[in-house]
């Protein structure tokens, strides 16, 4: 699964990564500790929210903000949202609360790295934070919807798609984010409206990444507690029973 990850890529970074549409830099906080609830960022379609592609160009992308915690339309609150962080890759073709945003409402997650907690020995668990070799983004595959209140509000909400882990990352967890190359940001986004969703394509985008497209290093456990944030919760920490870590950060 995925329960907490880093942003501290800025928007020029991003900007030359996914070809965002702005005429406006996005002032963009550094984050070390995002967590479920929180609001995050996503790249979407430019126009997709009003059911178009902004002046005709099927690859225009723009960056949005949306809740982590996808609300389904048919909610009737927005609490739901808090189980809703992760989107199992094998249902979310069928399952009603994804299958809709599935094929309608794609979008990247852009991250820095997340985390996950190994099982330790006398119950303690050691934090480790995973990010690219090269210090790269990582894009994660997410689902978007809207969600309408009684009142008229909206809340736009977002969730990540996961996967079965890779070789590197099963001893963590069973589960790991879909994280997308290059080549799969335009067919995730798609070209346009649903009839020209490329289904087949997307759905072979949903596997495990690669063995060495992720780093791993055990950090300190001040990230167990949501209220800390900064690069000090990346520094190479271990507890006393854990093997050596795999390297130093980048």
């Amino acid at each position: 699964m995925c329960g907490r990850f880093t942003l501290f890529h800025n928007w020029e970074e991003m900007q030359a990564v996914y070809g965002l549409v702005s005429s406006q830099p996005y002032m963009l906080p550094q984050r070390y500790n995002i967590a479920p609830s929180q609001d995050i960022v996503a790249i979407i379609r430019a126009g997709s929210r009003e059911g178009g592609v902004a002046g005709g160009n099927l690859r225009a992308r723009v960056l949005e903000v949306f809740r982590w915690g996808l609300v389904p339309p048919w909610a009737k609150s927005p609490g739901l949202g808090a189980r809703m962080i992760n989107a199992r890759a094998e249902t979310i073709a069928k399952k009603p609360a994804f299958r809709n945003a599935f094929r309608r409402r794609r979008c990247i997650i852009p991250s820095s790295g997340f985390f996950e907690w190994q099982a330790m020995e006398a119950g303690q668990k050691q934090p480790v934070w995973i990010a690219r070799p090269d210090g790269g983004l990582i894009s994660f595959a997410g689902l978007w919807e809207t969600w309408r209140g009684p009142d008229g509000s909206e809340l736009e909400t977002a969730t990540i798609v996961t996967t079965e882990a890779n070789g590197t990352l099963r001893q963590f967890h069973h589960r790991m984010p879909v994280i997308l190359d290059a080549a799969g940001h335009d067919i995730w986004l798609g070209a346009g409206a649903d009839d020209r969703f490329d289904r087949e394509a997307a759905s072979a985008l949903l596997r495990p990444a690669p063995e060495d497209a992720v780093w791993v290093v055990s950090v300190g456990r001040a990230v167990n507690d949501i209220r800390n944030d900064g690069p000090h919760l990346l520094a190479p920490h271990r507890l006393a029973d854990e093997p050596p870590d795999q390297g130093e950060l980048f």
